[in-house]
């Protein structure tokens, strides 16, 4: 199923949608309540299950576009809504997340400032299941930074700078780069081997400004999903690069830590050994070399402890 609207808008926003009834309404809410109104939103709803259509077609909105295939993964869901993509800029929303209405103002006044950049983002907000809210930490930028980011990786090894949901991204740099990974699935990387494409590549654009909200308590994440049901990135694309660039191997062993915290719990320990053998130990906080030494049960029993504080609007760092 397809429905499109007959303009060339500046802004195409991507939506993709499994299973989120419980979100979906008021994250479209927000991407229609912008100041710009120059934009087009792309639904692809990737073989939902629930009433997660229903919620969409109550929005009765020219600018919406809505595409309903077979369940197929995010990466595809993108993949497509980029192809029938009519903007100039390509912008991300994921189905349980929100933007304030100044978000795509914001990030057309850094690609109007910085036209050679080729990717554009914007400082964010968590929301925690208790409805409170924490701002990121970015220490090594000012606090009204906005401008050209003199190496993303730098500046991302705490809260990641490069977030999906307040991210656009020129059109014409996927013709460069390529598309999403579609071997990679369930959250397990797809969107961090993206934009770590696009970031060796063109100039990344940063507001400090928030416009946008990182919903933890978002129903049915994919980030929940078992560890051996996924298909992690497996980072090892970028090994040229990580060796001119410490900064970049140590943002990329962060991943690699977490990713063998996730098998060795699952009890994976030859996807364990792959992640753990290729990250320098000097990269990891002596906490998380700590945690990668653990027995199983043991780390089992502080995540389930770590999960119950998050509920509760705690976050507990591990990788500083």
């Amino acid at each position: 199923m397809f429905f499109k609207n007959k303009s060339m808008p500046l802004f195409s926003v991507i939506i993709p949608l499994y299973n989120k009834q419980k979100d979906i309404a008021a994250t479209l809410r927000s991407a229609f309540a912008q100041t710009v109104a120059d934009f087009e939103v792309i639904v692809v709803n990737d073989g939902s299950t629930d009433d997660s259509e229903k919620e969409v077609l109550q929005f009765d909105d020219r600018r919406l576009v809505y595409i309903k295939t077979e369940n197929r993964g995010v990466s595809q869901a993108r993949n497509l809504a980029i192809e029938k993509a009519s903007g100039k800029y390509i912008a991300f929303l994921d189905a349980d997340d929100y933007w304030q209405p100044d978000h795509l103002e914001t990030l057309l006044e850094l690609i109007t400032l910085h036209p050679q950049a080729g990717l554009y983002a914007t400082n964010y907000r968590f929301i925690y299941p208790n409805g409170s809210l924490k701002n990121t930490n970015f220490k090594s930028l000012i606090n009204d930074f906005r401008g050209v980011i003199d190496n993303v990786f730098k500046h991302s090894l705490r809260d990641r700078l490069m977030w999906t949901s307040c991210i656009a991204v020129k059109r014409e740099v996927f013709d460069s780069v390529g598309v999403f990974n579609t071997s990679i699935t369930l959250g397990a990387g797809e969107d961090t081997d993206m934009w770590i494409r696009i970031a060796l590549k063109y100039p990344v654009a940063f507001t400090m400004k928030v416009t946008a909200h990182y919903n933890l308590a978002g129903s049915n994440r994919i980030s929940h999903a078992k560890t051996l049901l996924r298909s992690f990135a497996k980072l090892d694309n970028f090994t040229e690069e990580e060796k001119a660039d410490p900064h970049l191997k140590k943002y990329l062993d962060l991943y690699r830590s977490d990713f063998a915290l996730k098998h060795k719990m699952a009890g994976d320990s030859s996807t364990f050994n792959f992640y753990y053998n290729a990250l320098e130990p000097e990269n990891i906080s002596g906490k998380v070399r700590l945690l990668l030494k653990l027995p199983v049960w043991l780390l089992r029993a502080m995540l389930a402890v770590k999960q119950r504080l998050r509920e509760k609007g705690i976050l507990i760092y591990i990788y500083d």
